[in-house]
């Protein structure tokens, strides 16, 4: 948490309303100038673990965060709902939606995947508005897309915090967390045993190489089937990475 509120600066006090911003419109993917190494063929390393929390579903039902990183391989992200920065927000969720489509091409893989989307503004993003969001992503059972928030923005912050997802926090008079802010877009690839093994940013967003990483990780049996005698064993060191 500390670290969050080291991140309030003077600049907080210029940034406009963003329900008021107005909308550039859809933005363009950055060029991918790589080819993208074909599933299997690499492994990703293991980067963190995720630690437990409780938030807020979309209906307003409290569910532990490893509810939502564990048993199926997970693509996170923190948003909130009135971003209108079109390489923020809306950009993730086109990705993402593009991606979700081509992964509903193999109904094997779509069993075993899931989005989640957590607001880092629980100010605004109530599970209500929340609710009416999430019906923009809605394919009824055929793929699992979870959003949730948290009671409080303090409650919200040390899971930010184990991220190390990077935003700007208001606060009010007394110091006060009232309201966190995404500007650094970031999406976590974790696999079903909780372990975040990508981190993408801007120029790694793309739907193909994400589609290789999740395909690479459920071809791992470890992360296919998860249990007690897999994770004994551990991952095994890592033999390639984007850094």
């Amino acid at each position: 948490m500390l670290r969050f509120l080291r991140s309030v600066t003077a600049c907080l006090l210029a940034v406009a309303n963003a329900q008021a911003a107005v909308d550039a419109g859809p933005a363009t993917a950055p060029r991918m100038d790589f080819t993208p190494l074909q599933p299997g063929t690499y492994r990703l390393p293991s980067i963190q673990s995720v630690e437990d929390a409780t938030l807020l579903d979309e209906h307003g039902h409290p569910v532990r965060l490893s509810a939502l990183t564990k048993n199926k391989i997970t693509l996170l992200t923190f948003f909130y709902t009135y971003c209108a920065d079109p390489l923020g927000c809306p950009f993730a969720h086109q990705t993402l939606s593009m991606l979700r489509d081509r992964i509903l091409r193999d109904r094997e893989l779509a069993r075993e995947v899931r989005f989640v989307g957590i607001s880092c503004d629980p100010t605004t993003d109530t599970p209500e508005v929340l609710a009416r969001y999430a019906l923009d992503f809605a394919t009824g059972s055929r793929f699992e897309w979870r959003f949730a928030t948290a009671r409080s923005v303090s409650a919200l912050l040390p899971v930010l915090d184990d991220f190390g997802q990077d935003v700007s926090v208001e606060v009010d008079a007394s110091g006060r967390p009232t309201r966190a802010r995404h500007h650094m877009l970031k999406v976590f690839l974790i696999d079903p045993r909780g372990r975040v093994r990508e981190i993408y940013s801007l120029a790694y967003l793309q739907p193909e190489v994400m589609l290789n990483d999740i395909r690479t990780l459920h071809l791992e049996p470890q992360t296919r089937k998860p249990d007690a005698r897999t994770a004994a064993r551990g991952s095994g060191p890592a033999s390639w990475s984007r850094d």
